[in-house]
């Protein structure tokens, strides 16, 4: 049995492969073509479900919030290029944002200022200068890494790094944000590490405060921030920020996974289901960085660590995982999060080889989904489904409209939704992510491949040409639409 509304949806909308082409027409029933290009009605199994749209905020997203994070070794490969014209268009896609170069790399590589540039080992001149070039032809803006871990052996020093700066702020100018010292230094007391079984965070507070000095002394605005935890909020980065504070740190740098790639519970399932740890972090840091009075940001974040896991971090899985992922930061009150990437890794947003994009990763879709719905508010919601895996998320916009993103990760049961609004919208319209598999008929978590918004992929170039966006009818503050088994919709209203 079917509803009366999804009869007359069935009967106006356009057929689903006319914009599907790519995804195939099996995930929607056949209708006839219309005027309005309403939602096809999925196939399969339906749960009613209403969502309710509150006036109260819940959060902040800004344009800026998506970012992307690197090793600080890619600056020696020919990556950041102001020619790498695919790289550039990829980044482009995702609007201006941060580009954090970080990662273990940071204490594995010493600044060269007689070097000649594409060197292992050393960051020279020349590398700062293309990465320059890459962010202007882009309009991103960057957390710079420095060698810490070094230090103990005087492979770096506060006067160095201070070199460092001083020529990357004059290459980067506005486009300098931050500037980090070591990276997941909590790790340095292991054994095999940098300062191995002798090692605590008074320890680094205090070499970290040389090292600023040294660097703020040579180019006293230097952004600095930190201090790049892969771990440990209580024991260790909001001690850090206490004992530096505001006045010396504008914002506190935190990294989070769901854990090691190696875990026996890895799975697709896994990746998608809810994550009590990071709302527990998340409320730690939040608390932590309003004690200073200084934001936060995931400044290296993925699925799981150690380039994450073949099947599950490459797969359709991360594509749905990123958009809870970023919009359960925001709602935690991060000011953005950065997805650690580059090379071949299972998790990389973006694939590339030798500095040349081999193509778009599952995950860089839910990096791009998150970015169509735009800047503005968070606002409370309340959403009924029965107790199905989905998530809602509503976003009032600086414009007055509004958008709404769904991800239902349900395999069987798609949602027909019923949606009530604060207020009164005169339109709206509905994208959807899904995923399908050359062959198959329904979407799968675990497909490396197939992945599409509203019918379109992404080239390597960062093209993207979508079909047309699905008309929803709205009555006053109410409106409805369908959400897939495994898939996302974006819902704009105006």
């Amino acid at each position: 049995m079917i509803s009366r509304r999804q009869m007359l949806f069935g009967f106006s909308a356009l057929a689903a492969s006319t914009v599907f082409t790519g995804c195939g027409a099996s995930l929607y029933k056949a209708v006839s073509t219309a005027d309005v290009n309403s939602q096809p009605l999925p196939v399969g199994a339906m749960t009613a479900a209403s969502l309710t749209i509150g006036l109260g905020v819940a959060g902040t997203i800004a344009g800026n919030f998506v970012g992307l994070a690197y090793e600080k070794e890619s600056l020696y490969e020919p990556l950041f290029m102001g020619a790498n014209a695919d790289l550039i268009g990829l980044f482009g896609r995702l609007g201006t944002s941060v580009l954090r170069l970080g990662g273990d790399s940071v204490d594995q590589n010493v600044w060269t200022p007689a070097g000649k540039g594409q060197t292992a080992g050393q960051i020279a001149p020349a590398d700062v200068d293309a990465l320059a070039a890459f962010l202007k032809a882009t309009g991103w803006s960057c957390i710079y890494g420095i060698n810490l871990g070094g230090s103990a052996t005087g492979a770096t020093t506060p006067e160095l790094a201070a070199e460092e700066i001083a020529y990357v702020s004059k290459a980067l100018g506005a486009a300098l944000v931050g500037v980090e010292i070591g990276n997941e230094c909590e790790n340095y007391v292991d054994p095999g590490s940098y300062y191995q079984f002798d090692w605590t965070v008074e320890m680094f507070e205090a070499l970290w405060g040389q090292y600023r000095d040294a660097i703020v002394a040579r180019t006293p605005n230097a952004p600095m921030v930190g201090p790049a935890a892969g771990s440990d909020v209580g024991g260790w980065t909001i001690p850090f920020g206490e004992s530096v504070t505001e006045k010396r740190i504008g914002l506190v740098t935190q990294h989070y996974y769901r854990g090691p790639a190696t875990a026996a519970t890895v799975s697709v399932e896994d990746l998608v289901s809810p994550d009590a740890n990071l709302v527990s972090e998340l409320k730690l840091l939040r608390e932590g960085a309003e004690s200073i009075g200084v934001p936060f940001r995931m400044a290296e974040s993925n699925s799981y660590w150690s380039g994450g896991k073949a099947g599950v971090s490459d797969a359709y899985a991360s594509s749905l995982w990123a958009i809870d992922m970023i919009f359960q930061c925001a709602l935690g009150g991060a000011s953005g999060i950065n997805f650690q990437g580059g090379g071949v890794g299972c998790y990389t947003p973006i694939e590339d080889n030798a500095g040349a994009v081999v193509e778009a990763r599952p995950v860089y879709y839910g990096l791009l989904m998150a970015t169509m719905v735009g800047e503005g508010t968070l606002l409370s919601n309340e959403l009924n489904v029965g107790g199905l895996n989905v998530t809602a998320y509503a976003v009032n916009a600086a414009d007055g409209g509004m958008s709404l993103v769904l991800v239902n990760k349900d395999a069987t049961q798609n949602l027909d939704l019923s949606i009530a609004l604060p207020g009164s919208m005169k339109s709206a319209t509905l994208q959807v992510m899904t995923q399908l598999s050359e062959g198959a008929t329904m979407p799968s978590l675990s497909a490396t491949s197939g992945v599409s918004i509203q019918g379109g992929s992404v080239a390597k170039d960062g093209g993207f040409a979508p079909g047309e966006v699905y008309d929803l009818t709205v009555s006053g503050e109410q409106v409805s639409c369908y959400v897939p088994a495994l898939s996302a919709v974006l819902v704009k209203l105006a």
